[in-house]
């Protein structure tokens, strides 16, 4: 019997992509983050309102390599 990729095991990435959004404006962008640490939340200049807001992950977009 031959081994193949299909039997071994998957690698889990070290990344990942996640939506971030405003809290005043819901305005929108990625950003990547370690997978497993703690969900983000940080203070960023935001275009909508022109001053900075609080910027809190939504969900995880995709695995990166």
């Amino acid at each position: 019997m031959f081994l193949s990729t299909f039997f071994l095991k998957r690698v889990k990435s070290k990344d990942v992509l996640v939506l971030m959004e405003s809290i005043a404006s819901k305005h929108k962008l990625l950003v990547i983050r370690e997978r497993l640490s703690e969900k983000l939340e940080f203070i960023r200049f935001d275009p909508y309102i022109q001053s900075e807001a609080v910027y809190r992950e939504r969900k995880k977009v995709k695995s990166l390599k």
